[in-house]
């Protein structure tokens, strides 16, 4: 197929042309190739489902690790399959034991549902948590490295961060955090949801105890795709919430991780075995592959915020070394529902308005991916104004 000197990317996608959609950040939106390719495994599995689960599925989940292995700087033996980055976290957080009197660090931008895994082990073991403060807006990524650092203490057994925050958007430096962490004898589990497809990422090289990542979002595989890499030290202690056939298997010739994860029950494995056509559809739309595709988001979001903050008259909240494809914009206080609501109704704009605990109490969460344009970010920034004029 030749693609038009400006090719119209919308087209790739089966989004409402209706809806000026720039929340791809929450729920990812898988491209129609790959689509088709999840359409086809589905109508092989239901041909002979006994050669599909019983015979084939091991190679070609296998394969598709190997894949994605490469995709994330990881060794493929280190990954094992989950639905989604909330189930890793709770995996990991579920399988390691903590005593009373353990602190378990995280920070106040941390994910709700993976804060919610936290506080339920630590009610049940008796560890503490300790909240780093990391403010919004925020100066500088140092800053983020130094409040983190500072809650540590000798109590402290593993750290559970965001890579990327999912309220404010803000890309940690995680390398730094990771190191400085393990330097003291830290445990960390990091929660990449939006990393994989926004930034490139080299686990070898920042060397997480656990790492968790979406392949739904921005890589764009379908829904119910996301890894979770565990260091090999670590897998023998690491168990799926789903115990299952694994756990006793008589087999010598692959790991028991291996053998654990990459069996829990009959579900639909297709979303993973279209992981690899997801890495290839997305990284063939520009010249310059992923790179370029991550950098060209990037630097859409960065100027999208600009449009924004031009509009809404609020200085940038953080710098621009800590955006990648989703930035966020401070509005006036007010209801967040009643905002969201109204743009989409009124304006055909779908876009999340986040609630914040402290002023100003509500965000706008944009998203760039290479279907958005700029002018859909000027349309939001009017409607934003005008709507503001009558609340």
């Amino acid at each position: 197929m030749i693609k038009p000197s400006q090719p119209n990317w919308a087209q790739y996608w089966s989004l409402d042309p209706a809806i000026v959609f720039l929340n791809h950040g929450s729920f990812g939106a898988c491209p129609l190739p790959v689509l088709a390719l999840q359409q086809h495994l589905r109508q092989r599995i239901e041909r002979q489902p006994l050669q599909f689960f019983g015979r084939d599925l091991e190679q070609l989940l296998d394969q598709a690790r190997i894949d994605l292995a490469a995709f994330v700087g990881a060794d493929a033996d280190d990954l094992a399959f989950v639905p989604n980055a909330t189930t890793g976290i709770n995996t990991i957080l579920r399988s390691l034991t903590f005593e009373p009197g353990d602190e378990l660090l995280t920070t106040n931008q941390e994910y709700n549902a993976c804060r919610n895994a936290l506080e339920f082990v630590a009610a049940r073991s008796g560890a503490k948590i300790v909240v780093a403060e990391v403010p919004y807006p925020i100066e500088s990524a140092q800053q983020a490295i130094e409040l983190i650092l500072q809650a540590v203490s000798s109590k402290t057994r593993l750290a559970l961060l965001d890579h990327i925050t999912s309220q404010t958007g803000l890309v940690f430096p995680i390398a730094e955090i990771i190191h400085a962490l393990t330097a003291q004898g830290v445990d960390t589990l990091i929660d990449g949801a939006h990393a994989p497809g926004m930034v490139a990422l080299d686990l070898t090289a920042i060397a997480p105890t656990y790492y968790t990542g979406n392949c739904h979002k921005w890589l764009c595989a379908p829904k119910g795709a996301a890894f979770l890499y565990v260091q090999r030290d670590k897998q023998a202690e690491i168990r799926p919430l789903t115990i299952s056939h694994g756990a006793n298997s008589p087999r010598c010739d692959r790991s028991q991780f291996r053998l654990e994860f990459d069996w829990t029950g009959t579900d639909d494995p297709t979303a993973y075995l279209c992981v690899p056509e997801a890495i290839r559809f997305m990284g063939s739309l520009l010249p310059g592959g992923w790179s370029e595709l991550m950098a060209q988001n990037r630097a859409k979001a960065i100027a999208a915020r600009k449009i924004l903050c031009e509009i809404l008259e609020v200085a940038p909240p953080c710098p621009d070394q800590m955006i990648g494809s989703l930035a966020t914009v401070p509005l006036s206080d007010g209801s967040y529902i009643e905002l969201q609501d109204a743009l989409l109704e009124k304006f055909g704009i779908e876009v999340p308005i986040v609630p914040y605990p402290s002023a100003p109490n509500r965000l706008v969460r944009i998203s760039a991916q290479i279907y958005n344009t700029l002018d859909q970010y000027d349309k939001l920034g009017q409607a934003i104004v005008e709507l503001s004029a009558h609340h």
